[in-house]
């Protein structure tokens, strides 16, 4: 039995009004998320990646087409999908442990609790040790990791990362991504990457739709065809120099 996608998205079109014109961003997209899949968007920019994100989080309604969760279109979406924007938005007058607890504060959880929680994960996160610092005292890396962790305190079962790694530097990045790896494998949640880069896209993913410039489309979906638990020395198996030109030939047939 195929399982049921815990976030699915039909036939969507979202259009905005720009300076008096009708910008389509995005047009009769379908995708899904199983429970505990990674699913990547890729695209060129301005296709419509981060308006997707934004629709699923219920931060927007589609113009046509509908979104559901579990199944059910009715649900309420706003407040129940964790979202890791391209900025980290580290509050700069807050402590680390303070800005990592701020979600749950806001939804009004037990924060002692969570608190206590947040402490024993810090070293997980390699934040051990930075419980006072302000975020100007974090590196790059270290800032995206306490994003993250204040995302997965949350504890929504969907978790949507909008190129989170897109501002950190090549080593940073690769050192990131495995990193992210492991977290995802240890809490199991469903997580939705937005990214430009289709080695990211490989070796995170489960499975990778590739979109159209704007408005964006679906020009393909692939299911990742390489074992886990994933590694970089995968980016010279052949099945992934297979799967990227695939991905790259998609992106070329489309490219204006």
């Amino acid at each position: 039995m195929t399982q049921q996608a815990l976030i699915s998205v039909r036939n969507v079109s979202k259009a905005f009004s720009v300076e008096g014109r009708l910008v389509q961003a995005v047009d009769n997209v379908s995708l899904q998320a199983r429970e505990r899949e990674f699913v990547a968007l890729i695209g060129p920019s301005g296709c419509g990646k981060s308006t997707l994100l934004n629709l699923i989080a219920g931060l927007m309604e589609p113009d046509q087409g509908e979104i559901a969760l579990r199944g059910d279109r009715q649900t309420e979406r706003l407040g129940r999908i964790g979202y890791m924007p391209q900025r980290d938005g580290l509050l700069p007058w807050r402590r680390l442990l303070e800005n990592v607890t701020l979600g749950p504060e806001v939804m009004r959880r037990d924060l002692p609790a969570v608190r206590e929680q947040a402490l024993a994960l810090l070293p997980l996160f390699g934040l051990q040790g930075f419980e006072r610092s302000y975020p100007h005292e974090l590196s790059g890396g270290m800032r995206q990791r306490a994003a993250l962790l204040r995302t997965l305190l949350c504890e929504q079962e969907v978790v949507l990362l909008d190129e989170p790694f897109g501002a950190l530097d090549a080593l940073t990045r690769r050192t990131m991504r495995d990193w992210l790896l492991g977290i995802w494998e240890r809490f199991q949640r469903t997580m939705l990457l937005v990214t430009h880069d289709v080695d990211e896209a490989l070796l995170l993913s489960d499975r990778i739709y590739v979109l159209t410039p704007r408005p964006g489309r679906v020009a393909l979906e692939i299911d990742v065809p390489l074992p886990r638990p994933r590694h970089e020395g995968l980016l010279n198996d052949p099945l992934f120099a297979s799967s990227r030109e695939s991905i790259l030939t998609a992106l070329r047939e489309h490219d204006g």
